[in-house]
């Protein structure tokens, strides 16, 4: 059951902290899971964060540093001492205390790992850094349990009790030779139901397996595994020696980055703006506006067009002011339809949905789906007509009923159009070898918005011909 965090639980802690009741507050925290606790310290003021942050155990401060939001962890890390972090460390896994050393200056890192007290750990923690964190090695653990493809049984089972122990999951026991090359996998199952416990392993240990280089993207292990539905996975370098391995855990943590880094992108070009290398806040003044410039001045002279087609029709509307008032509706309502159908295909293109030789699937379905949508907005905006000429809202003239029955026809046509061209431009942009995300929502609002003019006033030139023009 998940754990609530009332507000009658936090003033109790507030009340405890304030009368710096230490033995009381570490009692109250005691049931309560790490990650809990996390967004508990996350909600408090940072000085009581601290505070509670001291009182508790090094085991169960190492577990809540790894859950903080990137700030909140920083503050803390800024106020603990090389000798109070060096202890939390030597509570984690390798992978875990390299990211969190990581964040560290140069100085602070050396003073840390010289405070380390396992030099084990010490000397793996230092080989992590070595890697970058966006690949393999970056993520991967150092703590793993390998035996010797020479041993028997017996000897296997004595040294893996020997290696589990500071080990919080086994998930393999791999298999090396006398150089460390990684030779295979042993299941526990034929490990335990072997002939007899001199058996040698290399009678039955799998030799088949799936492994990745040290090098390798973060990204692609992930994949991986997915395909593979692997709990873990082995690491190795240049040479095939066995050098960590990569959990379920730490493939999780990739995909949740990149599926935010690659959500944020795809937003951030939906919007017409070149997607930002940096957060927000840590992006300059000049790199902001470089990003957002450029788009904005292709829109702008998009738009320019819009006034040219505006300017094309001029006689038009002189002759047929009526016309000009449902300009906005005539060009939102094509533009709306656009982005709806841009949004759609490019994120079925990112689920990898759809592929290049699909376009004509969704051609087909973009022309059924626009016609059905621009007839409903018809019919809507040739019942607001009829309605406001009724009902003495506004007087249409005498020739309301054409003018109705252009804005209706004009919808149809324009939505159909807004509707296809959306669809249509990201599989151009793919084709080209570009990136789809760009054919945005303002890109294909600003192409529908000149088009839609030009569709509008033709017809309104057909039908109203004679009669109002």
């Amino acid at each position: 059951m998940e754990f609530k965090i009332t507000k009658k639980f936090i003033n109790d802690l507030k009340e405890l902290i304030n009368s710096n009741n230490r033995e009381q507050l570490e009692l109250l925290l005691t049931e309560v899971h790490y990650a809990d606790i996390a967004e508990i310290l996350e909600k408090l003021s940072f000085k009581k964060a601290i505070y509670i942050f001291k009182v508790l155990d090094s085991e169960k401060t190492a577990e809540i540093l790894l859950e903080l939001n990137d700030d909140l962890r920083e503050k803390i890390l800024g106020r603990l001492s090389s000798k109070e972090i060096a202890e939390v460390l030597d509570e984690l896994d390798t992978n875990d205390a390299t990211d969190i050393i990581g964040e560290l200056s140069q100085v602070k890192k050396e003073e840390v790992i010289s405070e380390l007290e396992d030099e084990d750990h010490a000397k793996d923690i230092v080989d992590l850094l070595r890697y970058d964190e966006e690949t393999a090695g970056g993520i991967m653990h150092k703590e793993l349990v390998k035996v010797n493809e020479n041993w028997n049984v017996m000897t296997c089972v004595k040294e893996m009790r020997i290696q589990a122990e500071n080990i919080s999951k086994v998930h393999s026991i791999y298999v090396v030779d006398d150089n460390n090359i990684l030779k295979g996998r042993l299941s526990l199952k034929d490990l335990l139901t072997a002939p007899t416990t001199k058996t040698p392993i290399s009678q039955f240990y799998i030799r088949k397996l799936n492994y990745v280089d040290v090098e390798m993207a973060d990204v692609e292990v992930a994949r991986i595994m997915d395909k593979y539905d692997l709990e873990a996975i082995p690491v190795v370098d240049e040479l095939g020696r066995l050098v960590g391995r990569i959990t379920i855990d730490d493939v999780i943590d990739v995909i949740k980055e990149e599926i935010e880094k690659r959500d944020t992108e795809d937003i951030q070009k939906f919007g017409g703006l070149e997607a930002l290398e940096l957060p927000y806040v840590q992006t300059r003044l000049f790199e902001m506006v470089k990003k957002r410039a450029t788009w904005l001045v292709v829109l702008f002279i998009g738009e320019m067009f819009t006034a040219s087609a505006m300017g094309f029709f001029q006689g038009e509307i002189e002759k047929a002011v009526v016309l000009a008032l449902f300009v906005p509706l005539i060009i939102s309502s094509g533009g709306n339809s656009g982005s709806q159908a841009a949004t759609l295909i490019i994120r079925a293109m990112a689920l990898k949905e759809l592929t290049l030789k699909d376009w004509w699937y969704v051609m087909k379905k973009e022309i059924a789906s626009g016609f059905l949508l621009g007839s409903i907005l018809g019919i809507v905006g040739f019942l607001r007509i009829l309605i406001w000429q009724q009902t003495g809202i506004y007087e249409y003239g005498i020739h309301w009923f054409t003018v109705a029955l252009t804005v209706s026809i004009s919808l149809v046509f324009i939505v159909l159009w807004g509707t296809l061209s959306g669809s249509m431009i990201p599989f151009l942009l793919k084709k080209l070898k570009l990136d789809p995300a760009t054919s945005s929502a303002p890109f294909v609002a600003t192409l529908v918005d000149v088009t839609g003019l030009v569709i509008y006033f033709t017809i309104a030139s057909l039908l109203l011909k004679g009669k109002l023009l």
